[in-house]
């Protein structure tokens, strides 16, 4: 297993959690500013770690390149270990430095909200996102513009979604923020929608989207 690849997931996935949930933390911070946060951190460790582990940062995105053979599964559990580890160590950081931060910007639904909406927005959102990385990165198609048009479909997607679920679309995401806070509410569904969505996204890539000229 190659410990580059996964030190890179690591701080990628930390640095989503402390730089994304601590926007959203930060009571001051606007559902513009939350998104760009987020955004951001993709686009920067895209170009910054895209040549060492392919930046999931996301377990969803690394079970979408699993089902499409673009990852071994040895390799995918590494990556899924240290994304977890990694969102859980961004948490506790972020708790360091934002003690009064109430809920560390866990994802919750917003009012009225019912947890069906709530899956439909993340399996939505997240096969957008995972769509985006199969048609860019993965096909090749979108160049050195791949970091720039995956990290503006998480702007995009927490624009929309950020007041309904606060728009996960990353069970790392979900995960850390929800275990240093102790809230676990509706945790499943940022399980289950980010999963269904990522394979769903894998499926039309694989079956009909794909160059099969190049595969």
């Amino acid at each position: 297993m190659n410990t580059k690849n996964l030190v890179a997931e690591f701080i990628g996935t930390f640095a989503l959690i402390f730089i994304g949930a601590g926007a959203l933390a930060i009571t001051e911070a606007n559902l513009v500013g939350v998104a760009l946060a987020h955004g951001l951190v993709i686009v920067t460790f895209a170009y910054a770690y895209g040549h060492i582990s392919g930046t999931h940062i996301n377990p969803a995105v690394t079970l979408a390149l699993l089902i499409a053979g673009e990852i071994q599964i040895a390799a995918a559990v590494g990556y899924w270990i240290v994304q977890f580890l990694g969102g859980i160590l961004g948490a506790v950081v972020l708790k360091a430095v934002l003690p009064e931060a109430g809920d560390l910007g866990v994802t919750i639904l917003g009012s009225g909200v019912t947890q069906t909406q709530g899956l439909i927005v993340e399996l939505v959102l997240t096969f957008f996102l995972v769509n985006t990385i199969f048609n860019t990165a993965v096909s090749g198609k979108a160049g050195n513009f791949a970091g720039l048009a995956i990290g503006l479909t998480l702007v995009l997607a927490i624009l929309m979604g950020g007041p309904l679920t606060r728009a996960s679309l990353n069970p790392a995401r979900t995960l850390g923020p929800a275990i240093v806070s102790g809230n676990f509410a509706d945790i499943w569904l940022y399980f289950v929608g980010p999963a269904v969505g990522a394979v769903l996204a894998a499926l039309l890539y694989v079956g009909v989207l794909k160059d099969k000229d190049s595969a």
